[in-house]
């Protein structure tokens, strides 16, 4: 897991930006937004274990909270933050914070040879 904010980003986070923390994977296959209005909300309920065979990338708009990795939760996030997760990386968001959670999330794609 990396951790960034979008102030690290040197073009403002464009989808090619984007695309390039994820540097040998492909471009984004699938991505969407989500919003949990409940603090103490962990994203995947239906599974304790959520995994990828590829990267995740979250970005965070709103909110606040912790990453749950491969059991274990302490990784603080908050709006502007920027999360990656490598294949295999079994994790979760939990919301903490006064607002609502909402983050975009993408899975990029497999490198084409």
């Amino acid at each position: 897991m990396r951790k960034l904010s979008i102030g690290d980003l040197p073009d403002g986070g464009t989808p090619a930006t984007l695309a390039a923390i994820g540097e040998g994977w492909g471009p984004v296959q699938r991505g969407g937004i989500s919003r949990y209005d409940t603090p103490g909300h962990r994203t995947h309920p239906e599974s304790d274990h959520h995994v990828h065979d590829v990267p995740e990338i979250f970005t965070i708009v709103q909110g606040a909270g912790a990453l749950e990795l491969n059991g274990v939760a302490g990784t603080r996030f908050a709006a502007g933050d920027i999360l990656i997760i490598e294949p295999g990386e079994n994790h979760h968001l939990i919301s903490d914070g006064d607002v609502p959670l909402v983050f975009t999330w993408m899975h990029l794609s497999r490198p084409t040879d």
